[in-house]
């Protein structure tokens, strides 16, 4: 196919519906997105996004709030990278190439967070899993791709 960086132009068709039906929406009127790159509200989301990912990391890891076993706030860093990070990227305009990255992360996070445990059961390994699978989905659609390709 063209473009897309070797996932699929259908996956990402599949994915984009995916998101668009099932992940957070704006409210009210929608015409251009507000957070536009250089503005505030843009980098509110951006500085969002990485930040519960440290955050996520450092509750999955048992740092903050540490716990002898399974906890809520242990849970909630596993799945911070798919409720908080992707979401909060997903909010400002982006590339077509970011918003596919996303809308995949989007979609293929829920089956490494239910699936994983299965084998390994390490809050602080799916949290990785999830990490990793993010900096290769972005490395696909962004990084392989020629500069001015939009």
């Amino acid at each position: 196919g063209e473009g897309g960086g070797g996932l699929g132009a259908e996956g990402s068709q599949i994915a984009g519906k995916a998101a668009g039906t099932f992940a957070p929406k704006a409210s009210g009127p929608t015409g251009k997105n507000p957070a536009q790159p250089g503005t505030v509200l843009y980098n509110l989301f951006t500085a969002q996004g990485y930040l519960s990912l440290a955050v996520g990391g450092l509750l999955a890891f048992n740092v903050v709030a540490p716990s002898e076993g399974p906890s809520v706030m242990r849970a909630l860093g596993m799945w911070s990278v798919w409720m908080l990070t992707v979401p909060s990227l997903r909010a400002r305009a982006c590339s077509k190439a970011e918003k596919d990255a996303l809308n995949l992360l989007f979609v293929a996070l829920p089956l490494v967070n239910v699936t994983l445990p299965l084998v390994a059961p390490d809050f602080g390994l799916v949290f990785s899993a999830d990490v990793a699978t993010m900096a290769a989905v972005y490395y696909l659609k962004l990084g392989r791709n020629s500069p001015g390709e939009a």
